[in-house]
């Protein structure tokens, strides 16, 4: 009996674990060394910073007030839209769209560009695996 519940509760576990896959487990890995770089106190990322950075609102490179939520809206399991394209974004959420956070090259594509639309530069090493542990839990 204790065997049965215990192989239960594993499976469960296993199928609400909120992870990378091994590429993106190395992609964070090397954002934690240079935020570990640039900041030897660092000690992890933490999804509440992501949150903050993801719905803060910023002056946009356009001079507008914009955040990720303009064109992701505040529930990533919902897809939003683009404000200047008006095209469909899918839910950035990997929980609802299992393709997300899934290649690194697109990560980087995608905080390269949303960053720069946001706060007008590239993201840090720090913000960037904030947002990306945000992401993920959600």
């Amino acid at each position: 009996m204790k065997k049965t519940i215990f192989y239960i509760a594993l499976t469960l576990s296993s199928l609400f674990a909120k992870e990378f896959n091994a590429p993106m487990q190395t992609y964070m890995q090397g954002l934690s060394a240079e935020a570990k770089t640039a900041n030897p106190n660092f000690s992890g990322f933490d999804a509440r910073r992501g949150e903050a950075i993801f719905t803060g609102v910023h002056m946009s490179k356009k001079g507008k007030d914009i955040s990720c939520t303009t064109c992701h809206s505040t529930n990533l399991r919902s897809g939003g839209t683009n404000i200047n394209t008006n095209k469909p974004i899918l839910a950035l959420s990997p929980s609802t769209n299992a393709s997300r956070l899934s290649d690194v090259a697109e990560v980087e594509k995608w905080l390269r560009r949303n960053f720069n639309d946001v706060f007008a530069r590239e993201g840090t090493a720090l913000e960037k695996g904030d947002v990306l542990t945000y992401i993920i839990n959600q």
